[in-house]
């Protein structure tokens, strides 16, 4: 039974939609159960009624058109009870109601099992048959098994909007992962791959020396392609996002693609079909990695090859001539390259059937500002060209066909997104004072998006967080000590004489290295932060001596050291850096020590404030780690993300008795997660007692406007109120009804 399971289950995650995945699951299980009939039924909660959306036995032209409400014949009775209902003679039960499009007056026994994730009821799974029999103990089991394993699949696809029938006649709506936030109201142009690889046929080549001439010219003008996209794009993103179309050409060097392709020419396949061979076995490999950053760059890798295919068939890829006033690109997979294509001030939107927000494009899209949905996973391409459509990348969402309702409200919200961002504007060059005289430092967050330096730099107290990983992810190999000393001197000179918190190589968990790869069965409780970098103190004892390098004569670094779990850990770290610290020394380097603070995440830390204290100048609270390891929750998991709240009530406890523990050790403290940016959860914060705030550059005016406008009394009321409340839920009804009551409410992100 267990192998019939997991078979099902596998196929069911391979189906590319919605309905290949319905008829995948009716089917096998009819024929694992060897009944006659085997039918889903999804519960629709704007309908407000159980839909059949998929059967087998039964006739197809019922589906999607027989609906019943909760409690309603037997299927609704099993849903309403959700608890299975195994009947012998189905009709003769005073639930049974017949619909006659289904002609299932012929079969008599029924066993229905509710599906149900999280409390929430998801459908009903049928199965029927002609003979009168009861299905006996193994089938039941079987059912009620096969019905538990899917919950999480279906839960999934509803969160993603997979399971949405488009009919597109109307308004459609779709959901993703929300990439780059942001609205945009535009025209949907759909990019299809420049070149299909799957279906290159096999030829032997007549001359060799031609094949590999003509590869090589093609790579030629794909590297002009990238070459002259990044020049577009050079003025609008930062050298560190910049360097992702350098990852690009070394991926066309001679010594990676080029080279195996032409091995393989030498072996006797023509060029297209060499090359499709070589790319389409990079990215299977890539794709079955167990690592969200190998498995983007597989995305990476499929466009490089699908561009150089097109110029070996002697096609140009399949991109629009003019682009429209408002684009919103659509596409399977979008690429780094393809966003530096269009026109930048015509470009207001993207959204890819694939992707994260790990991804290239992803990371270039926060950057540019532009909004930005990935992961729309059932988005009929074809059908949406030249339609008009809203994205949400607050939520998610992308509106296919806009009703005019919709479009109103939509175009409200952009303007009112608009209006006050200009309004906010005004007063970025004001201190972030309350108005009964307390000053909150706010500090930003860099390393991922575009830093305006100039701009940021007389409204904020300093770098509160400088993730130093980004550098290693955007090349082939670990940077060497001059290379990251000039990356680390341009961020310390460009705030100088503002403190900048950097924070050593902090990879595992969601953050991997492409040519360091850790795979683990539970990456987030593994090898990562400081566990990593102990252990190879070669990596450590570089970055220290870099940025020790890097801080020569402006004495605003300050070092945090992140994922500590014990203080055997700061101790060694340190260590290093006083090894660092004489080694420059004696070579005519004269550095003074710099601040060392140590990052709150791990729940044991919280017990070892005082023995931490001792140790460290400084703490930094990393509030969206905390949370999850507090709550047990993997944030990036579908099936449990909903419980991620850094509003549960002992995450908020917890930050306030680190607050509180912080300051009878006269031990400054700050925070630098999700939670210092959000302008209610920022006034919490300041409540509680911290000392700063760091957010990503975004964050900072609805922030900075909130604490302008309540005093410091009114947010340690509100920190008394919140933490007499029992679930994440109340507080933030509470969080939003205070902040109504001060007229803030405009300041808060969109919410569902």
């Amino acid at each position: 039974m267990l192998e019939v399971l997991r078979r099902i289950i596998q196929e069911v995650n391979g189906a590319r939609s919605l309905e290949a995945a319905l008829s995948t699951m009716v089917r096998r299980i009819r024929k694992a159960m060897q009944t006659d009939v085997c039918s889903f039924y999804l519960f629709d909660e704007e309908l407000d009624r159980l839909v059949l959306m998929e059967t087998i036995g039964l006739r197809a032209q019922a589906v999607g058109q027989v609906a019943l409400p909760i409690g309603e014949g037997l299927v609704g009775l099993v849903a309403r009870r959700e608890e299975p209902l195994n009947l012998e003679d189905a009709q003769a039960h005073p639930h049974f109601r017949y619909f006659e499009s289904t002609g299932e007056e012929r079969y008599s026994s029924f066993l229905g099992v509710p599906i149900i994730h999280q409390r929430r009821m998801l459908g009903v799974l049928v199965v029927q048959q002609a003979e009168k029999r009861r299905y006996g103990e193994e089938d039941e089991a079987f059912l009620v098994t096969m019905a538990a394993q899917l919950a999480g699949v279906l839960a999934h696809a509803l969160a993603t909007g997979n399971l949405t029938r488009p009919s597109l006649e109307g308004q459609v709506r779709f959901k993703g992962v929300a990439a780059s936030p942001g609205m945009a109201i535009g025209e949907a142009v759909v990019i299809a791959p420049p070149a299909d690889l799957d279906s290159v046929p096999d030829l032997i080549p007549t001359d060799v020396d031609y094949e590999i001439a003509r590869l090589k010219e093609a790579i030629g003008r794909v590297r002009e392609e990238i070459r002259a996209a990044g020049e577009r794009l050079a003025n609008r993103i930062s050298a560190q996002e910049l360097a992702l179309f350098e990852v690009y050409q070394q991926m066309l060097s001679e010594a990676a693609l080029s080279q195996e392709v032409e091995k393989r020419i030498r072996e006797g396949q023509w060029a297209p079909g060499a090359l499709a061979d070589v790319v389409k076995r990079h990215v299977q490999y890539l794709e079955r990695v167990d690592d969200d950053y190998l498995r983007e760059r597989s995305a990476d890798v499929r466009d490089l090859g699908r561009r150089v295919l097109a110029h070996l068939q002697e096609e140009t890829p399949q991109t629009p001539d003019v682009y429209p006033e408002r684009t919103i690109l659509v596409g399977d997979e979008l690429s780094v390259a393809l966003l530096g294509e269009v026109p930048r001030d015509r470009l207001v939107g993207l959204v890819s059937v694939r992707g994260s927000s790990t991804s290239h494009v992803a990371i270039l899209a926060r950057a540019m500002g532009i909004p930005t949905v990935l992961g729309m996973v059932d988005l009929p391409l074809p059908r949406l060209s030249g339609a008009r459509v809203i994205l949400d990348g607050h939520r998610g969402r992308l509106f296919v066909r806009p009703g005019p309702e919709l479009l109103t409200h939509y175009e409200g919200l952009i303007a009112e997104e608009q209006a006050l961002a200009e309004v906010l504007e005004h007063e970025q060059h004001l201190p972030s004072r309350t108005p009964d005289g307390h000053d909150m430092p706010l500090m930003v967050n860099t390393g991922l998006a575009v830093d305006a330096v100039a701009q940021l730099k007389p409204r904020i107290s300093g770098v509160g967080l400088y993730r130093t990983e980004v550098p290693f992810m955007v090349t082939e190999r670990f940077p060497g000590e001059q290379e990251q000393t000039r990356l680390y001197r341009d961020q310390l000179e460009s705030f100088s004489p503002l403190p900048v918190v950097m924070r050593t190589l902090d990879i595992g968990g969601d953050k991997d290295l492409p040519y360091f790869p850790i795979e683990e069965a539970n990456p987030f409780l593994g090898w990562r932060g400081i566990r990593v970098t102990l252990d190879h103190p070669e990596v450590l004892m570089v970055q220290l001596r870099a940025m020790l390098r890097a801080s020569q004569g402006l004495d605003n670094l300050q070092v945090l050291l992140p994922m500590v779990t014990n203080v055997d850990e700061v101790d060694a770290a340190q260590r290093l850096l006083e090894r660092a610290i004489v080694e420059l020394g004696e070579e005519g380097v004269t550095v003074p020590r710099p601040r060392v603070g140590v990052m709150i995440e791990v729940p044991a830390t919280l017990y070892q404030l005082d023995a931490l204290a001792a140790r460290a100048d400084f703490f930094s609270v990393g509030s969206n780690d905390l949370t999850q390891y507090l709550l047990a929750v993997d944030r990036n998991n579908p099936r449990v993300a909903d419980l991620y709240d850094a509003c549960h009530p002992a995450v908020l406890s917890a930050m306030a008795t680190l607050a509180r523990e912080s300051k009878r050790l006269d031990m400054p403290i700050s925070v630098c997660g999700e939670l210092a940016g959000d302008p209610a959860g920022a006034l919490l914060l300041m409540g509680m007692g911290f000392d700063a705030l760091s957010m990503n550059a975004p964050s900072l005016p609805r922030v900075r406007a909130a604490i302008r406008r309540v005093t410091r009394e009114s947010a340690e009321a509100l920190v008394a109120q919140t933490l007499r409340l029992d679930s994440p839920g109340e507080v933030r009804r509470h969080l939003e009804a205070r902040m109504a009551e001060w007229e803030l409410a405009h300041l808060l992100p969109p919410r569902d």
